[in-house]
């Protein structure tokens, strides 16, 4: 991934001195276990550990010559062990090393990732709070539905990725797994205490079945999880494109003074942090369906799998990390303008509570197809501009023989469509639901 969207503390993970460094404690901690065993002598455990060193361009170096890197970075370390490193790597296959190494890499990113979530998630809970009872309309297919609350439609996103965050979680402890089995996955040359050792000792579980890898349907769920979190970036960010829009502008990006949204036109505000997030989730998608290939390797093993993972496991991790603090910081900043909410909500004067009037008549006795009819015609008539919605119904022979004006009047209380607001905030965020005061 460029620097334009990196972070260092998740590009960190997958530079050559950490992968490097992960392989020198796989191999070190491995060593231990076979001392332990009595295969290899315990002076020769001891002496990799406090001989042993790497140099990444020493490595780069060896590895141009051999086009091996595990064998690369043997020679190395050898180079500095001396000759004990002839009991490193014993019955040990490259992919014990490389598949492992992978496990720490993917582990240590999800533990970024989950962080970032917890950010979010603090954030979103705070908005939504805030505008727990700032109305505003809500939409479906784009068009005036009935009154919501921006706090809920906040509170609908933080749901989200909580889940995420749970789906997150178990991703990770799906691919925390180590192997160390040798050759085919038979253990035929390694003790497979060894493996367990290896395995405590770096926070992973060994994989009770490995055939040389790994198997990467481990892995194809993780990148799926990441994918479907980023699909919810993009769906918080749409929804503040559109709520940008002109058009709307019922909340919006901060604008910081000295920002130009347009080289051409000194007016433009953009939503330009969204839209860069709409771009980054699809990157982060991109991912899935060569994690998916993956799966079927051949037989045993192949390393078809290797070069996706060296650019899919960067790329979705390190994007995906940005792509969290982006929103987390864009969420924080959010201008948001109860004012033009409110202007929205009532811009078609009371259409949006056309169901209540519906569901008057039909409690009041008229039958339910003639009640949708009724509203409905007037309904039309008041979005082609022929007068207020509530004073056609009033004027409306066939609706009054069932509802009083003043009942009429009645169903237009934007307060009907907040009693419910605690009991959802409740079922999102426990107990805590702050003040139930309509205000």
């Amino acid at each position: 991934m460029i620097p334009r969207y990196s972070r260092p503390k998740m590009t960190r993970i997958w530079s050559s001195e950490n992968r490097y460094r992960i392989w020198f404690e796989i191999e070190s901690h491995a060593c231990d276990a076979q001392a332990a065993l009595g295969v290899i002598p315990e002076s020769a455990a001891r002496a990799v550990w406090e001989r042993g060193a790497f140099e990444v361009e020493r490595i780069d170096e060896i590895e141009r010559e051999t086009r091996h890197d595990v064998i690369a970075f043997l020679t190395n370390l050898a180079e500095h062990v001396g000759p004990e490193a002839r009991f490193v790597h014993q019955g040990m296959t490259s992919s014990d090393v490389l598949d492992t190494c992978f496990a720490v890499q993917l582990t240590q990113a999800a533990d970024i990732l989950l962080a970032d979530l917890d950010a979010l998630l603090a954030v979103l809970k705070r908005r939504a709070f805030e505008h727990k009872l700032t109305l505003t309309v809500g939409r479906s297919h784009g068009i005036h539905a009935e009154p919501t609350t921006f706090g809920l439609k906040l509170a609908g996103h933080y749901a989200e990725f909580a889940r995420n965050r749970a789906r997150l979680s178990a991703a990770r402890h799906e691919v925390a797994t180590c192997a160390i089995s040798g050759a085919v996955g038979t253990f035929a040359n390694v003790d497979p205490r060894v493996e367990a050792h290896v395995a405590k000792k770096l926070g992973l579980e060994p994989e009770p079945i490995s055939t040389q890898v790994i198997p990467r349907d481990r892995h194809a769920q993780f990148f799926m999880t990441l994918a479907l979190i980023a699909s919810s970036v993009e769906r918080l960010a749409t929804e503040i494109r559109h709520l940008q829009r002109t058009e709307v502008r019922e909340a919006e990006e901060y604008f910081a003074p000295a920002q130009k949204g347009s080289s051409a036109m000194p007016h433009k505000r953009n939503p330009v942090l969204a839209e860069n997030l709409t771009g980054l989730a699809r990157l982060v998608r991109s991912a899935v369906a060569p994690a998916l290939e993956n799966v079927a390797l051949w037989h045993e093993r192949d390393i078809s799998h290797s070069s996706v993972e060296r650019v899919i496991a960067p790329d979705a991790t390190v994007t995906l990390d940005f792509a969290l603090a982006r929103l987390t910081g864009m969420i924080d900043r959010l201008v948001v303008y109860p004012e033009r909410m409110r202007e929205n909500l009532e811009a078609l004067g009371g259409l949006v509570d056309s169901q209540r009037v519906l569901l008057a008549l039909t409690q009041a006795g008229m039958s339910r197809e003639d009640a949708y009819r009724a509203v409905q015609r007037n309904a039309m008539a008041a979005w082609d501009g022929k007068g207020r919605f509530t004073d056609l119904l009033k004027e409306n022979a066939e609706i009054t023989r069932y509802l009083k004006p003043q009942t009429i009047d009645g169903l237009f209380d934007t307060a009907y469509h907040l009693k419910h607001v605690d009991t959802i905030f409740r079922r999102v965020f426990g107990d805590e639901i702050g003040s139930s005061s309509f205000g």
